[in-house]
């Protein structure tokens, strides 16, 4: 089933991150469109896929997670501005049947990502 999803994990804790928000937008034609947003749940996941089914289409995603908040209200003590407040992973959807996961690892300097399954 075509989905697009995503998880987080806090690679300075070592834990999944509870409570990040996310956003993603579809790019095209030079605009931007915003089709989901989400919460991280407990596990560091979102209750169900950003997207699924029909609603995802071939086409250029931006997924943007809230990662400056999330560290804020687990008290890490921040720079002003901090190095990473939002992090923007844009992909590209080229099967608009494929399944689409992307895991976020972050850390208050660094983070990284890959095309899960």
């Amino acid at each position: 089933m075509a989905r697009l999803s995503t998880h987080v994990l806090d690679t300075s804790r070592g834990a999944p991150a509870a409570g990040v928000v996310i956003e993603l937008h579809a790019l095209a034609d030079g605009s931007r469109r915003r089709v989901a947003g989400a919460t991280t749940n407990e596990d560091g996941r979102t209750d169900a896929p950003l997207l699924a089914g029909d609603q995802l289409g071939a086409g250029i995603y931006e997924i943007t997670f809230h990662v400056g908040d999330y560290f804020r209200r687990m008290g890490v003590a921040l720079t002003n501005p901090p190095f990473l407040d939002h992090v923007v992973i844009r992909i590209g959807v080229a099967d608009a049947a494929g399944a689409y996961h992307v895991p976020l690892l972050i850390s208050p300097y660094g983070y990284s990502t890959y095309r899960g399954s």
